[in-house]
């Protein structure tokens, strides 16, 4: 097996390590070092925090957020999929597979997103 394509992916991942890295070690470094009572704080846009951070949230902030992340993957597995099946012949066996493998999958998204719909999970009441 030619491992050769996957050496754009591994150097990838590794510029994003190597700069998560160096953006960690640098702020170390050169960032301020003093701190306080205030500095010390936690900051939540502007608003002096007030009780515990042990508070409840409704449900539908995490529903929301999962039904987003769902959407948000599947745009990601688009781009590969268009890709590949741009290069396929047109008309042949493999193009009408790839075609209902990607329609299967749009239709279960559509129909999670009814199910999120009807469950209430856009609206903000």
């Amino acid at each position: 097996m030619d491992f050769t394509n996957y050496i754009p992916v591994l150097l990838i991942i590794c510029m994003a390590v190597g700069f998560s890295v160096v953006n960690i070690v640098a702020s170390g470094l050169l960032g301020p070092k003093r701190s306080g009572k205030i500095k010390d704080s936690t900051y939540e846009c502007g608003v002096d925090p007030i009780g515990t951070a042990r508070k409840r949230f409704n449900i539908r902030f995490y529903i929301l957020a999962m039904t987003f992340l769902v959407f948000d993957i599947e745009i990601i597995f688009l781009y590969p999929w268009a890709v590949d099946f741009s290069q396929l012949a047109q008309g042949s066996e493999e193009a009408t597979l790839f075609l209902g493998r990607i329609l299967f999958f749009l239709g279960t998204s559509i129909i999670a997103y009814i199910y999120a719909w009807k469950k209430g999970v856009f609206n903000w009441d």
